[in-house]
């Protein structure tokens, strides 16, 4: 992409709509003149003109009249409310991806009742630093260009995959649920590393640069994640003791399970749109 690029315009100032514009200016991938944003909260259109310089609107329809590629960055909540409100001024020619968790594209279709190129995403919440993974599903009028698109927007905070759209309930359930997952880890070997004796301040810190550590190292190495694992684990040693823990007490049935318990929830939560 480059300063030809088409007008973006995000309708909703939230955190993730203020995470994308932040990744898409700082990485080049989009100048400030190209992107617009619109809320109906004239705190939110403050702030993210004064941190961007963007052109901002309290009408999202007039928001929407100006751009030719517009990011649904609403709550799911409030979606067809919103839908409702702008749909005449959705044109044949627009490209919309929607980030509204859970909200499948027949709905938003059904709501503006044209049939247009249409992008479902699944973000993650590190997105907000730019190391987030989104996974996008088109629909059937999505062209490989309209799909390029799409990855240049989302990859300015992360990386992306592509899948199909009944797969969406399965990401949300492992990448969009994931960081509270890891979270929730890290929070017990925090408390685990006070337990043999160090001071929390501390633990704290050597828990978040080990996780980060290993990520890094995941994604760098050309070894497998098994093979990594061996790699710190020597026979008899402390990593083999402390995984034998984990082995008997069944970490990978308890990871399954709530992979698809989060699953399950998912689907039950997308039968409401």
């Amino acid at each position: 992409m480059n300063k030809k690029n088409k007008t973006l315009g995000f309708l909703g100032a939230g955190n993730m709509a203020t995470a994308l514009i932040k990744g898409l200016i700082e990485s080049g991938v989009y100048d400030p003149d190209k992107l617009l944003v619109s809320d109906k909260s004239k705190e939110a259109l403050k702030k993210i003109s004064g941190q961007f310089g963007l052109e901002c609107f309290s009408s999202n329809a007039e928001m929407i009249h100006k751009s030719s590629i517009v990011v649904l960055s609403v709550k799911p909540q409030n979606i067809r409310e919103v839908l409702d409100e702008v749909k005449r001024e959705i044109r044949d020619d627009h490209l919309v991806i929607s980030i509204a968790a859970g909200i499948p594209l027949k709905m938003i279709r059904s709501v503006i009742n044209r049939d247009i190129p249409l992008i479902r995403v699944m973000p993650n919440t590190p997105a907000l630093v730019q190391k987030g993974v989104s996974a996008l599903a088109g629909g059937h009028l999505v062209t490989p260009e309209h799909m390029n698109i799409a990855k240049k927007i989302f990859g300015a905070v992360g990386d992306t995959v592509e899948v199909q759209e009944d797969m969406m309930d399965a990401v949300t359930a492992l990448s969009g649920s994931g960081p509270g997952y890891v979270f929730r880890i890290m929070e017990c070997m925090v408390d685990a590393g006070v337990a043999v004796g160090l001071e929390k301040d501390i633990s704290l810190k050597l828990v978040i640069q080990t996780f980060l550590g290993a990520a890094y190292l995941a994604k760098e190495s050309e070894h497998s994640l098994s093979r990594l694992r061996e790699m710190v684990t020597s026979p008899g040693g402390t990593t083999a003791a402390g995984l034998s823990v984990f082995d008997n007490m069944g970490l990978e049935e308890m990871t399954k399970k709530a992979v698809v318990a989060a699953c399950k929830r998912s689907v039950e939560l997308g039968k409401n749109y």
